[in-house]
């Protein structure tokens, strides 16, 4: 239970990465408010289903991480609540068009770093307020080993995702003084919507660099997650993890 007592925004609830995140997140004991996109049954009927099971508060919220109008007003909302915000995941993101660089559209560089880039920093500004007030607070971005390592046919998103690393580096100098905590992962090929969209013979090539020979499940990034988030992680900051399998 090593985030008992803590209260956690995680973005991307609804599926993959963010999904399991809110479930281990939950497991350890920390009340959530679980963001999608849009409301509906399924995904209320889910996060539900979590909270009971855990005996944790999981609060969905419906924004457009893109939308500063959106995001400012679930802010204010949260802020209302009279809860501290002990932690902030950026799990929602978007894959773009997966085409080479020359036939890479401009339009489709901007949407992806509009989401993968823009937004994460936009809800970051908005958390980072408030936990400076707290003099506390922990702050994962989910990058890629794309953003480290590049990726064939996704400029788009390698480029957001290492200006993400960029901007998680410089963010956490600047707020160490406030006892605020900044890091990311960098998962590999994991087993997730984004990841069986890649075809099969691009999966073959990638999985061959894959010393561990299989794709990662989305459980297995949450659990780093968890532990970077939490006080056992006390003195890390600044620091990309890699959870890819060995390549």
């Amino acid at each position: 239970m090593m985030l008992k007592g803590k209260n956690a925004i995680i973005t991307g609830a609804r599926r993959g990465i963010g999904r399991a995140t809110v479930e281990t997140f939950a497991a350890q004991g920390a009340d959530i408010w679980a963001c999608a996109r849009k409301q509906d049954d399924v995904f209320e009927a889910d996060m539900k289903s979590l909270a009971e099971r855990y005996n944790v508060d999981i609060r969905p919220v419906y924004f457009d991480v893109t939308d500063e109008t959106q995001v400012r007003k679930t802010m204010q909302s949260i802020h209302k609540q009279k809860k501290d915000v002990d932690i902030l995941v950026s799990a929602a993101g978007v894959a773009g068009e997966k085409t080479s660089f020359l036939m890479s559209s401009m339009e489709n560089i901007k949407s992806v770093f509009e989401t993968d880039y823009m937004a994460v920093t936009l809800l970051t500004q908005y958390v980072v307020r408030l936990m400076i007030r707290q003099n506390r607070g922990s702050i994962v971005y989910i990058s890629s080993i794309a953003g480290l390592d590049g990726t064939p046919s996704q400029y788009a998103y390698a480029s957001a995702k290492a200006a993400l690393i960029g901007g998680m580096k410089n963010l956490a100098r600047e707020v160490a003084g406030n006892n605020i905590r900044v890091n990311a992962v960098a998962p590999g090929m994991i087993n997730t919507d984004m990841g069986g969209e890649i075809q099969d013979d691009l999966k073959e090539e990638m999985l061959s660099k894959v010393i561990m020979k299989r794709m990662g499940r989305p459980e297995e990034v949450a659990n780093v997650i968890a532990f970077i988030s939490s006080d056992m992680a006390s003195y890390m900051t600044g620091q990309v993890i890699r959870v890819d399998g060995g390549v």
